[in-house]
């Protein structure tokens, strides 16, 4: 089988898949502690790449010093063990690693953490990987008369397996079967590739068999374990998407949906059909800005439609209300009608879309909701002044737009002021109503959205009046200043990092200083 060469281009072949495949799993299993914002994207790519050099060139020295390839197989083998147990040991890592940095690291958290844990789980594994390659030239060239031949084969197949492996997870595995048995199906393969050549050379069966048990117990372990492993909760629901990690947690009052396990809520329903105490509620303004009680039809357009929150809040409180909501992610919107109750009326039509691609074909609308942040995870395309000028165009003469942003910050030169000051750029009033760490922001070509809000808002004492009411004191306009966003220049995620650690360095302030004064035998009874 080796003197035919077939087998070294076939290991060379699923070499290249797997690193493309792990490569593409370490993102799915950073982004819900890390986001999957190009800060993240740029350390798991710089990694890799740091690891894949140092691979070629150990494996090449390797090789010289010993030309059989026992070693190169036994490599991938333990590639195949970690590359098992990285779903079942990674999501402990990684949390272990954010607790740890996060009462240690005061600035650039997530470049630590994400740095620190990518480095942890994959460089190891994929160094091995690259020692693959210079390991088989070594092994594959008989004479220097075809050596130029045989190289550009393998690297020939080592690249159209890296291209396979970088479409089968993204389109195939990870929407069908998860993160997890993402990495279990490419462990298993690069299992198959050893156990081959073992078994067919005779060598080290013993040891090769005890080794690769652990590939069938890490699977086990990773099959049956939740990604969220700190929640003990019977009606916790997961799943995966194309874009997203999904997580959907009910109790007696809430159906709460999370795409980002560490940061918190995406969109949430009262069981009972009640306000949120959200963000979503401070945005029930927005109708009255546009003329929701004049008007014998509102048209909406929601950018970001989630699992309908907003657009069930209308379809509730405003009878002559009909709503576009966009959605880039169809389990998002088939979750917002199968466990979030979101009404199948003609009032409600849902399009699974880019929100800004949307846009270029759209009609007319008297209020855009802008509901695409979450956390550090920030579309560029769609907090530029070139966006806020295409929404613009989609208003009628009196629309609004409203914003929901959700990382405000009191600190000058933050997120939400560039954010404020692009939308102020190009809309002639702005009004913003803090709510915790959300800003939601209310713009229109009309000066008298805010007298219009005012008048036509219901006084009376019930739920909605409350929290209007609220916004009415709340609710400040805002002076544009010179902080401002293009589709050239938009470093969000940089910015938004600013706010992470801000909001790390206040939550764990009073632990720091609890801490600082006590030994390391009273920290462990603390914690236990």
């Amino acid at each position: 089988m080796l003197k035919k060469k077939w087998f070294f281009y076939l290991t060379e072949f699923f070499s290249g898949m797997s690193v493309m495949a792990i490569e593409l799993g370490a993102s799915r299993l950073l982004a819900p502690y890390f986001s999957s914002s190009q800060i993240v994207w740029t350390i798991i790519i710089g990694a890799i790449m740091i690891a894949m050099a140092l691979g070629n060139i150990w494996g090449g020295r390797l090789a010289d010093k010993n030309p059989s390839p026992d070693k190169m197989y036994f490599r991938i083998l333990i590639v195949a063990v970690w590359t098992a147990a990285i779903p079942f040991l990674g999501k402990y890592i990684i949390a272990g690693v954010s607790l740890l940095l996060a009462m240690l690291v005061g600035q650039n958290f997530l470049i630590w953490a994400s740095l620190i844990s990518c480095l942890l789980l994959f460089v190891f594994p994929l160094m091995l990987l690259g020692s693959v390659s210079p390991a088989l030239v070594k092994y594959a060239v008989n004479s220097l008369e075809e050596n130029g031949k045989i190289v550009g084969e393998l690297n020939a197949l080592n690249t159209i397996g890296s291209i396979i492996g970088t479409f089968t997870p993204t389109f195939i595995t990870i929407p069908l079967v998860g993160t997890s048995w993402t990495f279990i199906i490419f462990a298993i393969i690069l299992l198959a590739i050893a156990l081959t050549y073992f078994i067919t050379a005779k060598v080290k069966l013993v040891k090769v068999s005890l080794i690769s048990g652990l590939v069938i117990v890490f699977s086990l372990l990773a099959s049956v374990n939740s990604f969220a492993f700190w929640r003990n909760d019977p009606n916790l629901y997961e799943d995966e998407s194309i874009y997203n990690y999904l997580q959907v947690v009910e109790d007696d009052d809430d159906i709460v949906l999370s795409t980002n396990v560490l940061f918190g809520v995406q969109s949430i329903t009262k069981k009972d059909g009640g306000l949120t105490g959200m963000y979503y509620d401070y945005a029930l303004a927005a109708p009255y800005m546009a003329g929701v009680t004049e008007k014998e039809q509102l048209n909406m357009l929601i950018l970001g439609m989630g699992s309908g929150t907003y657009a069930s809040q209308c379809y509730r409180y405003f009878d002559n209300t009909v709503m576009t909501g966009v959605e880039i992610d169809k389990k998002i919107i088939d979750l917002a009608y199968d466990r979030f109750g979101l009404p199948k009326d003609e009032r409600i039509e849902c399009v699974e879309f880019d929100g800004r691609a949307y846009l270029r074909g759209a009609d007319k609308y008297d209020l855009i909701m802008v509901d695409a942040y979450r956390d550090v995870t920030i579309p560029f395309q769609m907090s530029s002044i070139e966006f806020f000028s295409e929404v613009n165009e989609h208003l009628t003469d009196d629309g609004v737009m409203v914003v929901n942003l959700n990382m405000f910050s009191s600190t000058d030169g933050s997120i939400d002021k560039y954010l404020c000051d692009t939308v102020a750029a190009v809309f002639n009033t702005v009004y913003v109503a803090d709510r915790g760490t959300n800003r939601v922001v209310f713009a229109s070509n009309n000066p008298n959205m805010l007298s219009r809000f005012q008048e036509a808002y219901p006084k009376s004492d019930h739920e909605l009046s409350y929290i209007l009411s609220t916004v009415d004191k709340r609710i400040k306009k805002y002076q544009g200043g010179d902080l401002i966003l293009t589709d050239d220049k938009a470093p969000v995620e940089l910015l938004g990092m600013q706010v992470i650690d801000e909001m790390i360095t206040k939550e764990l302030e009073y632990y720091k200083n609890m801490f600082k004064d006590m030994s390391l035998s009273e920290m462990l009874d603390f914690l236990q």
